[in-house]
């Protein structure tokens, strides 16, 4: 697994971990932050994880605009929580961070959905993802 991959799985866990507790993004964010420089080990990938989740804490209104406004099915306050996240971190990437290939975010977060998630959420995923991409005119 590359370290950005890893990077995306690490700011999934802190942005998981804030959906859940009901804990604002920041407060996930500095607990982690507080753990990572515990575990010197795992710090090959903790600057990106970090810049994901200041990222996706940045645009969270637009991005969560664009998951509602994709979302045919599903309210965003219904999805599941990792779907969320996913989503969130792959929006982020895709609108955000030139260095990213649109196509690689679609892909990094089609592949957490088959490892995290439910068996539907790939497709649903996918799906939304695409569509936000299209909108904006930008190439998958």
């Amino acid at each position: 697994m590359s370290a950005r991959s890893k990077a995306r799985k690490r700011a999934l866990d802190v942005l998981f971990a804030a959906d859940v507790r009901g804990e604002t993004p920041e407060q996930s964010l500095e607990a982690e932050s507080l753990r990572a420089a515990a575990r010197p080990e795992r710090a090959s990938s903790w600057p990106y994880a970090r810049e994901i989740v200041q990222g996706v804490i940045d645009h969270a209104e637009e991005i969560d605009g664009l998951i509602a406004g994709h979302s045919t099915s599903w309210p965003i306050e219904r999805m599941p929580a990792v779907d969320r996240g996913i989503l969130r971190i792959a929006i982020w990437e895709a609108r955000w961070n030139p260095d990213v290939p649109v196509g690689v975010a679609i892909d990094e977060a089609v592949e957490l959905a088959k490892e995290l998630s439910t068996d539907d959420s790939p497709k649903f995923v996918n799906g939304l993802l695409t569509a936000v991409v299209k909108e904006a005119g930008q190439p998958s």
